[in-house]
């Protein structure tokens, strides 16, 4: 099951992240998403739990908790929708 975790610390690391996910069960994936200018987090990461009981269980645990400051944000990540591309100075 992935999940969507919003509102992270932007000094979130991915071993906070593994550290206080696998609590609820084993996390086969995670990805904390990097700002590809700044190198710094983008205050949000999915992780991947091993079944759909784990990660309900993380996200009744997780899901408005607070952590390094920040109430976090956990459910289902939605599938991601495709988007048209855009490019600077294309518009018309």
């Amino acid at each position: 099951m992935k999940l969507y975790i919003g509102n992270l610390s932007f000094e979130t690391t991915e071993n906070d992240l593994q550290d206080l996910f696998e609590k609820h069960g084993k996390v086969t994936d995670l990805a904390l998403m990097m700002d590809r200018t700044t190198g710094r987090s983008r205050g949000f990461a999915f992780v991947t739990m091993g079944n759909a009981e784990e990660g309900n269980a993380a996200i009744a645990a997780l899901n408005g908790k607070e952590v390094q400051g920040r109430t976090l944000t956990v459910n289902e990540a939605r599938p991601r929708e495709d988007r048209p591309r855009q490019f600077a100075g294309s518009r018309r």
